[in-house]
């Protein structure tokens, strides 16, 4: 298996893994006509993790790789099943709300694992870390109030939803540390294809979408994995509170790209998302400057 050890290296492996994942809106933006074909989307990027882990796993770990998914138990169904809400609820936030908006929910995570981590595994949250959390509610707060129409509040709610999904799938890993991280993601790409063939069916809409959004379905699906894979080996020679502030790499790159000229979207932050915003990257910071030991979430989106 191979390692990096080498915590300069780990940096910018860490940081290139951030940043595929950061081209997630971008590539959103890009599809023809999105809120018509989530379910689609859904589908092939639930493939194409599917796959693409799966390949990957048994380069890594051999013919017997298949062996993780009698180690998942209870654990690695419901962190499954938590990161399938989180694939599910993104796309319906951010095609009805700015990609700013979703970001910003999504780097919420932090908070909202240390708080299920504290109902359902009885750990300490420090007075520091509710600090953190309080002032990162008070910048969703103020963000909501910044969108109060319907179809942009409903995307902050998706957003919201998302986070929570990926803090199960944190959590599950804490509660059962031998838990396989990238069967269960695989697990949740599964659960994606299962629930979107469902819903197709039930409303009598084809499995693909057209030939370019097909495209783009995939590169995304590509872009989760590999970001995944360098994420895991940078991750292990990088100390947990630097790992947090990394994360942002993501949240300002999504951002950024929606809204570069050269690309064409354009997509300008109001006033309530850039104070909210940086309200939720003060907090993040402070939070990662406080706490001691931290196991980092896994941004998927």
């Amino acid at each position: 298996m191979f390692e990096i050890k080498n915590e300069k290296i780990a940096i910018p492996v860490v940081l290139f893994a951030g940043l595929l994942w950061s081209f997630g809106p971008l590539i959103v933006r890009y599809m023809d006509q999105p809120n018509q074909v989530p379910w689609q989307y859904l589908f092939t990027r639930g493939i194409v993790i599917f796959l693409l882990l799966n390949i990957y796993l048994f380069f890594e770990e051999g013919k017997d790789f298949y062996k993780n998914y009698l180690k998942a138990g209870v654990s690695g169904l419901i962190g499954g099943c938590g990161l399938a809400l989180a694939m599910i609820t993104f796309i319906y936030s951010i095609i009805n709300t700015s990609a700013a908006i979703t970001l910003l929910c999504l780097a919420a995570m932090p908070f909202f694992t240390a708080l299920l981590g504290f109902l359902f595994l009885k750990e300490s949250i420090s007075l520091n870390v509710w600090i953190a959390i309080l002032v990162a509610a008070i910048g969703i707060i103020i963000m909501a109030l910044g969108n109060p129409n319907k179809g942009s509040l409903l995307g902050l709610v998706f957003g919201l939803a998302s986070a929570v999904g990926f803090s199960v799938f944190s959590v599950t890993l804490r509660w059962r540390k031998e838990t396989p991280k990238f069967t269960t993601v695989s697990i949740a790409g599964l659960i994606c294809v299962v629930v979107s063939s469902i819903m197709m069916i039930e409303t009598q809409q084809s499995f693909v979408s057209s030939s370019y959004n097909q495209g783009l379905f995939s590169i995304h699906g590509t872009f989760v994995c590999l970001g995944l894979i360098l994420y895991s080996l940078g991750s292990k020679a990088i100390p947990a509170a630097e790992l947090t502030l990394l994360s942002l790499t993501e949240i300002i790159g999504g951002i950024f790209w929606v809204w570069l000229p050269l690309f064409g979207i354009n997509e300008i932050p109001s006033n309530n998302t850039i104070i909210g915003g940086f309200l939720i990257f003060m907090s993040i910071i402070y939070y990662s400057l406080t706490i001691k030991t931290n196991r980092r979430f896994i941004a998927l989106n």
